[in-house]
C-alpha cells in the first residue's frame, strides 16, 4: 500500500462560546485537516490547529509546508511511518504541526488497512477509560463558578482553570474560590499560558499556596527556564508543569535537570505527531515527571481521537487528558468523541475510530492563499 495523494484542507469551525486565556480570545478554530489516500483506495485523516504563539504556525504556513513535504511522501509505503517522519525531517526543519497532521493521518490510514486501532501502532493499550480535564475558561468569577458547578455535577474529576488573564491577586482569588467548590478528590490545575512575569507568577503561587491546587502550568514565557525554576522553587506543594516550553525530548530533559517542572503537557502539534508524543511521554515517565496529554483548543474529533490513542498507550497520564472538540459548535463527524461523567472510553475500532463526514468538511472549508515555500 503506497501513499497516492495528500490533500491539506483549511477549515474554520465556530466555537460554542469564546475561550479566554492569557493574551488570546478564541472565537473560531482555524485548523488544517489532512486527507491521505492510498493506491488501494484507503483513506486516513489527520489534523493540526494553528498555534502561532505555541508552535509559530498558522493555517497558511501549514498549508504551504504540507505542499512542500508532499513530494517526498507520495509514492512511499504508507506502513513505513518512521520512514515518512525521517523523510519529512530531511526535507524541512521544524513545522511540527504540519508534520503532525500528516503523521496522524498515516496512523489512521495504516490502522484501517490492517484492522488495528491506532494505539496498537504505538505499542499497545495501557488503559481504556481516561479522566478528562474540564477546562474553566471564561475568566470571570461568577461564570467560572457556574461552569465549575456544572462540570462537577456532570461527573468531572479533573479540572484546568485558565489564569494569567488578570492580576495575580484577582486570578488568585478566583482560583481559591474555584478550589473551594471543587476540592475533595479532584485533580485541580491552573494554566497561565505564559501570561505572567516570574515575579507575578510567584505572587500567584503564594496567593494559592493552601488552596488545593495540584499543578500550575506554564506560568512564564516558553523559553524562560530560569523563570520556571524560580516559580517552582516558590510553589511549595504546587507542582509546576511545562506546556509551551516543550517541543522536544531535550526540552523535557532541560526542565527536569533545572528543577523547572514536575510534569509536562504533551501535544502532537508541538512534537510532530503521535509517535513524538508517545516517546516524550515515556521519557517523562522514566524521569519521574507527570504527564498530561492534550489537544489544542478548537481541535475536532480527529485530533482528539489521536490524543486519546496516545494517552491510552503511555505508561501514565497522572495529569489526565485534555480534549477540546466539545467546545466546537459542530464537528467533522456525526459521531464525535464524547465525554461521559468526566471520562472517555477509547474505541477499539481500526485507525482513529472516527468516520469523517466529508460534507461537513466542505461546509467549514475555507480558501487560503498558499505561497511556494522554496
Amino acid at each position: 500500500m503506497k501513499i497516492k495523494h495528500i490533500e491539506p484542507i483549511a477549515v474554520s469551525f465556530p466555537m460554542k462560546k469564546p475561550v479566554f486565556m492569557a493574551g488570546v480570545e478564541i472565537r473560531r478554530a482555524d485548523n488544517v485537516l489532512l486527507r491521505i489516500e492510498a493506491d488501494n483506495g484507503g483513506v486516513g485523516w489527520g489534523e493540526a490547529a494553528s498555534a502561532p504563539t505555541m508552535t509559530g504556525e498558522t493555517v497558511e504556513s501549514m498549508m504551504a509546508a504540507i505542499g512542500y513535504l508532499t513530494p517526498v511522501l507520495e509514492g512511499r509505503p504508507a506502513e513505513d511511518i518512521a520512514g515518512a517522519l525521517a523523510a519529512m525531517a530531511a526535507r524541512m526543519y521544524a513545522n511540527n504541526g504540519a508534520k503532525a497532521a500528516i503523521e496522524i493521518a498515516l496512523h489512521d490510514l495504516v490502522g484501517r488497512a490492517t484492522n488495528q486501532p491506532a494505539y496498537a501502532l504505538l505499542g499497545g493499550k495501557q488503559r481504556s477509560r481516561m479522566a478528562v480535564l474540564g477546562v474553566i475558561s471564561t475568566g470571570e468569577l461568577n461564570s467560572d463558578l457556574r461552569d465549575a458547578e456544572k462540570k462537577k455535577a456532570d461527573g468531572y474529576a479533573a479540572f484546568k482553570i485558565k489564569v494569567g488573564i488578570d492580576t495575580p491577586r484577582v486570578d488568585g482569588e478566583r482560583t481559591r474560590r474555584l478550589c473551594q467548590l471543587l476540592r475533595g478528590d479532584a485533580l485541580i490545575s491552573s494554566d497561565a499560558n505564559q501570561g505572567w512575569s516570574t515575579e507575578a507568577a510567584v505572587q500567584y503561587v503564594r496567593a494559592v499556596a493552601d488552596a488545593g491546587l495540584s499543578f500550575f502550568e506554564q506560568p512564564v514565557k516558553a523559553d524562560d527556564i530560569a523563570g520556571m525554576a524560580a516559580v517552582a522553587a516558590a510553589a511549595g506543594n504546587i507542582a509546576i508543569g511545562a506546556d509551551e516550553g516543550i517541543h522536544s525530548l531535550d526540552d523535557i530533559r532541560r526542565h527536569h535537570e533545572r528543577g523547572a517542572a514536575r510534569g509536562a503537557s504533551l501535544k502532537a502539534i508541538k512534537l510532530g505527531g503521535m509517535r513524538g508524543v508517545t516517546e516524550a511521554g515515556r521519557l517523562c515517565d522514566a524521569l519521574g515527571l507527570n504527564v498530561n496529554v492534550s489537544a489544542k483548543t478548537g481541535e475536532s474529533s480527529i485530533a482528539c481521537a489521536a490524543a486519546m490513542h496516545i494517552a491510552a498507550a503511555l505508561p501514565q497520564i497522572a495529569w489526565g487528558l485534555t480534549l477540546t472538540n466539545e467546545g466546537l459548535a459542530d464537528d467533522v463527524t456525526a459521531r464525535p468523541v464524547r465525554i461521559a461523567r468526566g471520562h472517555v472510553e477509547l474505541s477499539d475500532r481500526p485507525g482513529l475510530g472516527i468516520d469523517v463526514d466529508e460534507e461537513r468538511v466542505r461546509r467549514y472549508r475555507r480558501d487560503v492563499a498558499v505561497r511556494q515555500v522554496a
